[in-house]
């Protein structure tokens, strides 16, 4: 009876954007069976259930993060199928509906749109950007202010200053960033040389088992997804749109930002606009050339 309601009725498809702070989430995959372990999307599909779909509603997410790791702007694909006589939910009304539902105040879906019955979040997905963060100069993590701790990895030098390292591909080995993260910041403290760098590249060692070195979670963002056949979505990407309610990540910093809080772009603004006074409770002045700074780092985009 039940498989006759789902063939009357018509099944939509969407296409969501959505960002979290993954400290309390063992990655943003669902977690089966009893483990007390969670993922984001734990709580999305919980939220979804809500929508009274015929058939129970699968997030397919297009980039999957590990424990600890934090989007700006993830996305995935769901399918939605009303009773028959009802029309799809529109693309607003979903967004409300999940973010009413959601349980857990660490995520917040951004936007939806509708897409074809075939489009696949992972497989479509031409873009994924990520942005490691780095703090330089505070004695250990516990000097950072509660609104940056979990949120970057702080390094011991005799200078305060943030950074910001940004990669972008169409996809990435698991690990990845983090690998590529550790590797430059051990060259940039002399731990590595160029030469040793070389060597390591050509191992061509993806599972990283000649490199051990592993950038912390706490310190990745999953900054955005982009789709080449959807140019109207990425014209509309929330990295840039305006949410009407406040948002999640936005709200962590101490700061005045005269950016709108809403989308991930505000978020990063105003990351990227910290002042050291503020993020580790000491004084000081941001030397990004400063000459006695390694080489190695001064060549980096410091913020």
């Amino acid at each position: 009876m039940g498989s006759g309601r789902a063939a009357d009725s018509v099944r939509a498809r969407y296409l969501v954007y959505f960002q979290y702070l993954g400290t309390d989430f063992n990655g943003v995959a669902a977690v089966r069976g009893t483990q007390r372990a969670v993922g984001v999307l734990n709580y999305l599909e919980e939220a979804a259930e809500r929508l009274n779909s015929v058939l129970p509603v699968k997030f397919i997410i297009s980039s999957r993060t590990d424990a600890g790791v934090h989007a700006l702007s993830n996305a995935a694909h769901l399918d939605v199928q009303r009773r028959s006589g009802q029309p799809p939910f529109s693309p607003e009304v979903l967004t409300q509906a999940l973010n009413t539902h959601l349980r857990h105040p660490a995520i917040r879906v951004l936007q939806a749109f509708r897409v074809p019955s075939d489009f696949h979040a992972r497989y479509a997905a031409t873009s994924r950007t990520y942005l490691y963060r780095l703090a330089t100069g505070c004695p250990g993590p516990s000097q950072l202010s509660v609104f940056e701790r979990n949120r970057c990895w702080a390094l011991r030098a005799e200078r305060l200053q943030f950074w910001t390292l940004e990669f972008e591909s169409q996809s990435f080995l698991y690990r990845q960033v983090r690998r590529m993260t550790a590797i430059l910041v051990a060259v940039g403290l002399g731990a590595l040389t160029p030469t040793q760098v070389k060597v390591i590249l050509e191992s061509r060692d993806p599972l990283g088992r000649h490199q051990t070195r592993v950038a912390p979670a706490h310190g990745l963002f999953l900054k955005s997804v982009l789709y080449r056949d959807l140019e109207d979505l990425a014209a509309r990407n929330p990295a840039s749109a305006q949410q009407e309610s406040p948002a999640l990540l936005g709200d962590f910093r101490p700061e005045t930002s005269s950016a709108k809080a809403g989308g991930p772009e505000s978020c990063l603004q105003r990351f990227q606009s910290c002042r050291p006074q503020v993020l580790c409770g000491v004084h000081g002045t941001e030397a990004a050339n400063d000459p006695q700074r390694p080489a190695n780092l001064r060549a980096a985009t410091a913020h």
